[in-house]
């Protein structure tokens, strides 16, 4: 990169500089020069263009979810991955490898350390020479434990003005929470009292990024990252990241502009790596954060799990087929990335609007009955309502009580296989892979819900259940990782290949993809039912000919037959128009 180049990117940057830190903007201007041209060089591995295809998938997992003992866990999770999963995926999320004081990893104490009992730097480069690495950038909040925060409490500049004092009587009613936990915090700075902003708990303090210098530290620590084989960027509870009094700090412009100035910065140093945005809200709120094509390369799908959760319990489709058929397509260059479980629960704020009172409640319901169990947020008139389900993917899929058969392994797979067919990139939890049930032991020892979802393994114990032709695990796995090798030999499931819903009645849910080029068309379609189901072509919806033959991806076989389509329980057909 030349100093022209540098140039260029400092220029267009300027507005944005100036928009947000003002007076400030110049000396921005010249701090992001002097960035550029420290990192500018030698971030861009050879051969890597950056870009996905219907070969990748990316498996979510935290770096100690499977255990030996005498190892270091992030070396047994490369083996795991290399002796189980192998090249049926391409990316993996190590959820936040990070010193920490709370939250499972997501209240950092230093962001440029890896956790010693975990491993070290060499860990996550050597999985990154199989794997593209995807890391979190807790960018909102950091660890009251933190350098940082002890030197504000110690008025120790620059740190001194990281965080965002607050007068505990100012009017903060409109700031939209994501927790039933106080906003503001009671700490001590020297000898003082002083209260400073917690959107998520007591230990996690939010920075402040009207200060220049907060922003330009994170820069830094995202080329750091990228400067350690890290390829994909986790913007982690972006959505509050700017706070500004009397609004509901929210989605505010100035933290679109952060990401804008991030993303820019990405395309002119590092273009081969991905932005992804981490913002579990309504759906609308949620696809804001593509811009017009120059915020995230990604956004979570968080519509997806909770609707599949409802289509598959209550075997209607209906509501999952209108979300799905009013999606808008992202803008060039960007998709989304889709997944029905992860390190935290279900959040079911992304389906307000998708679907009835009477319905959610039921949802609400079903995953108690299944043995989960429900997190709340505080409302403004101080009210509390349901955040998020957290359960088990595989237990949530459990039958319900009085069931005559039990359909469970049958009804996760269907789930899996809907959410591998969407337009996109999959994300898949660890825990899906492997089946794991609801982790009560867990719950108990930590003390909170989202570790019903997060089991640590004994390697041996895991091992034994992959094994096992028996157990559920292996029954899943198996399934599971023939569909992501079928999958990527199939240039229909591109994330940029077109996507077509059809309402085929509410038993069913079906959808076409056609490859960028249109040299294939796939039909997927599920039955969400515990019955055997037949379809008559002639009178289907379907863009399938009753007297043509199309080979099924999953089986080989050739279908229709006699003119019907015939389907099990939770059966999936992957069709080759």
């Amino acid at each position: 990169m030349d100093k022209q180049e540098i140039a260029i990117f400092v220029q267009e940057n300027k507005p944005r500089l100036e928009f947000l830190y003002g007076d400030k903007a110049k000396k921005s201007a010249k701090r992001l020069e002097m960035l550029v041209e420290r990192y500018g060089l030698g971030l861009v591995p050879d051969g890597d263009n950056g870009r996905w295809s219907e070969k990748d998938a990316i498996v979510i997992s935290y770096g100690d979810t499977i255990k030996k003992q005498g190892e270091y866990p992030l070396h047994t999770l490369q083996n795991f991955m290399d002796e189980y999963v192998g090249d049926s995926v391409s990316g993996l999320h190590i959820l936040p490898f990070f010193p920490y004081s709370s939250d499972d990893g997501f209240s950092v104490i230093n962001y440029r350390q890896v956790r010693e009992d975990l491993g070290g730097w060499y860990h996550i480069k050597q999985l990154g020479r199989h794997y593209r690495i995807m890391a979190d950038l807790v960018i909102n909040h950091v660890s009251r434990k933190s350098s940082w925060f002890k030197d504000y409490q110690q008025d120790v500049a620059p740190a001194s003005e990281y965080f965002i004092e607050m007068d505990p009587d100012e009017n903060l009613s409109k700031v939209t929470r994501p927790r039933s936990s106080p906003l503001l915090t009671e700490i001590k700075k020297g000898e003082e009292t002083r209260h400073v902003w917690t959107t998520f708990s007591a230990d996690q303090i939010d920075v402040d990024f009207s200060n220049p210098d907060v922003l330009f530290e994170y820069l830094d620590i995202i080329l750091f990252y990228i400067s350690q084989g890290v390829s994909v960027i986790r913007l982690d509870a972006i959505a509050y990241l700017w706070k500004k009094k009397g609004t509901n700090c929210i989605h505010l412009p100035e933290t679109h502009e952060v990401v804008r100035l991030i993303r820019s910065l990405l395309n002119t140093v590092a273009p081969h790596v991905t932005l992804i945005t981490e913002t579990n809200v309504p759906h609308k709120e949620n696809v804001s954060y593509f811009g017009n094509g120059d915020e995230a390369h990604m956004v979570y799908q968080f519509s997806l799990p909770p609707l599949l959760l409802y289509t598959l319990l209550f075997g209607d489709a209906s509501y999952l087929t209108n979300w799905a058929q009013n999606l808008e397509s992202p803008p060039e260059g960007c998709t989304y990335f889709n997944f029905t479980a992860s390190h935290d629960g279900v959040g079911v704020r992304p389906i307000e609007g998708l679907v009835p009172q009477d319905k959610f409640d039921a949802l609400v319901q079903a995953v108690r009955d299944r043995g989960g169990m429900v997190s709340m947020k505080a409302n403004a008139d101080g009210s509390e309502s349901p955040y998020e389900l957290n359960v088990s993917y595989f237990d949530a899929m459990k039958d319900a009580p009085d069931a005559d058969e039990s359909h469970q392994v049958q009804r996760f797979l269907s789930s899996q296989a809907i959410m591998l067919s969407l337009q996109g990139v999959p994300g898949i939890y660890i825990h899906s892979l492997t089946a794991t049930p609801n982790d009560l032991e867990g719950v108990k020892e930590k003390g909170h819900n989202r570790a019903i979802n997060r089991k640590s393994w004994e390697l041996m114990e895991l091992t034994e259940r992959m094994e096992s032709e028996d157990s559920d695990t292996r029954r899943v796995f198996t399934a599971y990782k023939n569909m992501l090798d079928i999958r990527k030999k199939n240039p229909a499931f591109h994330p940029e290949g077109a996507q077509e819903v059809f309402d085929a009645g509410t038993g069913l849910f079906a959808v076409q993809r056609t490859a960028p080029d249109g040299s294939q068309k796939v039909l997927s379609i599920t039955n969400v039912t515990a019955e055997k189901t037949l379809v008559d072509l002639t009178e289907s919806a379907l863009p399938l000919a009753s007297d043509s033959t199309h080979q099924n991806l999953l089986t080989k076989d050739g279908e229709p037959e006699e003119g019907n389509l015939t389907f099990a329980p939770y059966e999936t057909k992957w069709l080759v128009v």
